[in-house]
């Protein structure tokens, strides 16, 4: 029987893209990693596929999801967005975004480390595989997902409850959720194991 991939990507090109070439990658680089999560805030009580669809003028609107740029966004760049017909036009979600900049740069400048290093400790550095078979078998929520929730909400980040830093954890590869009946599962296991011995 031929490997099937994940059912949720559907037929949307878009999605299948995403899910082939980027969901359960595993992602290191510190702007990546702030930009993702920013998108996953902008996701909450939407799909990902709006978003997705979107993404293209969020990359323009928040200046490449450069932090250093977003944090000294003004009342009148909010305002701005807030008529940009492009992404989504929330307030809160866009102030939450310049926050999470804020938050972001506070974490670079502190000393401890990076952001990468905040997000990969949740899962002690290495992504955790869980071997999932069934649709039924993924969770909404995780002790990690829960536990980095807290942590970011200590450093100031917001939109950033278990759930939503649970689907940010499946999308930047700390958890490998393919299941084990898509093709993908495996390439992603190959890619965690060459990240987690550089």
């Amino acid at each position: 029987m031929k490997p099937e991939r994940c059912w949720w990507c559907g037929s949307d090109p878009v999605y299948v893209a995403y899910h082939d070439s980027e969901w359960g990658v595993p992602v290191v680089d510190d702007r990546a990693l702030f930009e993702k999560l920013v998108l996953d805030g902008f996701q909450a009580g939407l799909s990902w596929i709006t978003i997705l669809k979107k993404r293209a003028a969020f990359q323009r609107a928040f200046e490449g999801f450069d932090p250093t740029k977003i944090v000294h966004f003004t009342d009148r760049d909010v305002a701005r967005l807030m008529t940009d017909a492009g992404i989504i036009r929330s307030r809160l979600k866009i102030e939450g975004a310049v926050k999470n900049a804020r938050a972001w740069l506070a974490v670079m400048e502190a000393g401890d480390g990076a952001f990468r290093d905040l997000i990969w400790e949740s899962v002690d550095h290495q992504t955790i595989d869980r071997k999932l078979a069934r649709p039924e078998d993924i969770r909404a929520e995780s002790v990690e997902s829960v536990r980095l929730a807290k942590t970011l909400k200590k450093r100031g980040f917001t939109f950033c409850g278990p759930v939503i830093v649970y689907a940010f954890l499946q999308a930047v590869g700390a958890f490998n959720e393919h299941l084990v009946t898509c093709p993908r599962h495996q390439a992603c296991a190959r890619l965690a194991r060459r990240c987690s011995e550089s």
